[in-house]
This record gives C-alpha cells, structure tokens and sequence, in this order.
C-alpha cells in the first residue's frame, strides 16, 4: 500500500483553522478551485457516513465522511463510486494538532491507497502536491478571513489623534464678540488654557 503524507505550519490557532473545515461541506469555501458542494441525503456537514458531492475545476467528485474528532481535531474520508486518480482503497486524513509557541497549529493531510506499484511513487508525489496546493489556499482563506479594524473603529482612531494633538498645542487666543444696541461688534481677545478643537461628527 502506498502512502502520500504533506504537513506545515499556520500561524493562526489550531481551533481556528478547525472551525473552517470541520463541516465536511465546506470544501467549496476554501480550496481553491471547488465549485458548488452538496451533502446528499440531507445529511449535516458533521455526520459520519455523509456523501458531499463536490464539483472540483469542472470535475464532479463524491466522497464519504468516515470518522471525525473534534478532540484530535481530525476528519477522515474516502472516495465514493470512482476515483479522480488510478486507485484503489483510498483513505485520507486530515488533521490539526496545537502548537503551544505562538499559538499557532500544525496541519497534516495524508492518505493511504493502493495502486499498480510501478506508479506508487508518481501518484505518492501528485497527491502530496494537491494536498499542500489545498493547505496553501486554506492559509489564504483564513488570511484574507483575518478581522480587520472596523470604519467606526477607524474613525474613532482618527478623532482620538486629532483630540490629542489639538490638546498639546500651546496657549490658544479665543475671541470673544459682543454686541451692544447701537453699537459696532467689538471682539475682544484673551489667553486661554490649552485648548481642544473637535471635529464635526462623521456621517
């Protein structure tokens, strides 16, 4: 029996990359390439022996859930009906293990299968390159996915900036205009503390 393995390292928290491809439907959302994916039969996502089919660069492609752990964080599946490559006895697993400096995680896909032997080695090197292509477009997933400063985030930064800067500025002349019944406007202007100058509210 042959065997493919391919493993790297994310730099987001394990249960974060687990939250995305726990649901066994949600291939589509971040390998590159997948077109629509369906769950047969009604089945969640989460249930072992559910069928997803999913459409892969034009591609239709059935495979069933066999076993899924949140405690290992792992999913296990294999092909349904026929293969996308010349083989047989396909298994895969894929798996997120914690790494405790930097709370990051460490991912592992491999599978295991049989085939003519003379082309063990070929198919071993074509799936492990699938396997890191996938890994590599689940890393731009979830970058792309990071949380991002919010606009009114954003602008209450901004505020804040300009509120500390008008309050380091030296002592400031304010006028004042009075006014008397027959009389002209007269201003009259005076040292003050240090002064703070808001911004009109953003819409």
């Amino acid at each position: 029996m042959a065997r493919a393995y391919y493993s790297t390292v994310f730099a987001q928290p394990a249960h974060s990359i687990w939250d995305v491809i726990r649901d066994f439907n949600n291939y589509s959302v971040w390998v590159d390439g997948a077109g629509s994916s369906v769950i047969e039969d009604g089945k969640s996502g989460d249930a072992v022996g559910a069928v997803r089919n999913v459409t892969y660069r034009g591609r239709e492609i059935r495979q069933r859930l066999l076993a899924l752990s949140d405690a290992e964080r792992s999913q296990t599946y294999a092909f349904c009906g026929a293969a996308s490559l010349p083989v047989t006895d396909f298994q895969a697993t894929l798996r997120v293990t914690p790494v405790v400096d930097g709370d990051r995680a460490f991912v592992e896909w491999w599978a295991s299968f049989d085939c003519d032997p003379a082309q063990g080695e070929t198919l071993a090197a074509t799936l492990r390159g699938w396997f890191g292509d996938w890994l590599e477009s689940l890393r731009q997933t979830l970058t792309s996915a990071a949380v991002k400063p919010s606009e009114s985030g954003q602008r209450g930064a901004e505020m804040s900036k300009m509120q500390k800067s008008d309050q380091l500025r030296p002592n400031a002349l304010v006028g004042s205009r009075r006014s008397r019944p027959g009389t002209k406007n007269i201003v009259r202007f005076s040292m003050s503390q240090p002064c703070c100058i808001r911004p009109p509210l953003l819409a």
